[in-house]
């Protein structure tokens, strides 16, 4: 019953990130939005193996996780420089 209290929780929380997704005045706080939703979810896969006893949810949960983390950090490199490869000079070493 408790863990049912603890998913209803979550839910409600999901609900409110994603009105400050698409109420958010600024494109970062869309961006971290999103990001709380990705943690979020996280989360409610780890209860779900918790109330079902599969643990082989949390390697599921773990790579949500990592996927959400580097997502998020392209999307921000984007928006910062406007393309996700680097931009810098490139030395040639054809005359040595």
């Amino acid at each position: 019953m408790m863990y049912a209290a603890g998913l209803a929780g979550v839910g409600v929380t999901m609900l409110l990130v994603l009105i400050r997704v698409l109420l958010g005045p600024t494109v970062y706080d869309r961006i971290l939005g999103i990001n709380l939703f990705g943690t979020k979810t996280v989360l409610v896969i780890a209860l779900l193996a918790f109330l079902n006893g599969r643990t082989d949810y949390l390697d599921l949960a773990l790579t949500y996780a990592l996927i959400n983390f580097i997502g998020t950090v392209a999307v921000l490199k984007f928006m910062q420089y406007g393309d996700l490869g680097w931009a810098g000079d490139v030395e040639d070493d054809s005359d040595v």
